[in-house]
């Protein structure tokens, strides 16, 4: 949240997209998005989605709502349909930040969140552990160790958002080329 409104300050209103079919995922987001929205003076609005044309919907209410910002939930649905999204942001021209730099990628605005490469290499080294006799049940269950925040300085740009240049030099942490006009900053979950 703090980052979104760091990139988009003019933003008053940032509204959350969450999976009106799964409830309780939806549930724990909008729970847990409100104290950070209240702590930077942000009003938060919760819109759900449960179809594709439903997201289409999403974003067509979000302008005539005013909101200035998005946040896409973390949600195996969404996860699914980056070029959706990344879409329908560009022709609606909200900034949004995504679970994952996959979106980005597609030509989104901004991610913050686990590696999904580092969580498949993971499953490739317990695949191998289990394979060679070690019983899944006595394998410690683990969490990324990882976050990475991506920011596409293109999209940044045609968005118009002011220093969408200087900004990831003022971050801290380890700035990282990621590709053509898309930079990555890599950090532990233990600093963070």
């Amino acid at each position: 949240m703090q980052l979104l409104h760091e990139l988009v300050p003019a933003a008053t209103v940032i509204a959350l997209l969450v999976n009106s079919t799964n409830p309780i995922l939806a549930e724990t987001l909008s729970r847990g998005l409100q104290p950070a929205g209240r702590a930077i003076g942000q009003q938060i609005r919760v819109v759900s989605a449960g179809t594709e044309r439903e997201i289409d919907a999403a974003f067509a209410g979000l302008v005539q709502q005013g909101v200035g910002a998005l946040v896409v939930g973390n949600d195996p649905f969404f996860n699914s349909r980056p070029d959706q999204l990344v879409a329908l942001a560009a022709r609606h021209a909200v900034p949004v930040i995504y679970p994952y730099r996959e979106f980005v990628a597609a030509g989104g605005l901004m991610s913050y969140g686990s590696s999904l490469t580092n969580a498949y290499r993971q499953v490739g080294v317990y695949t191998g552990r289990i394979l060679k006799g070690e019983k899944p049940a006595d394998l410690p269950v683990q969490q990324s160790a990882k976050i990475e925040l991506v920011l596409n300085l293109k999209t940044a740009k045609v968005l118009g958002l002011p220093d969408h240049a200087a900004w990831p030099r003022r971050r801290s942490g380890q700035v990282m080329p990621a590709n053509v006009g898309l930079w990555a900053l890599m950090r532990s979950r233990e600093r963070l």
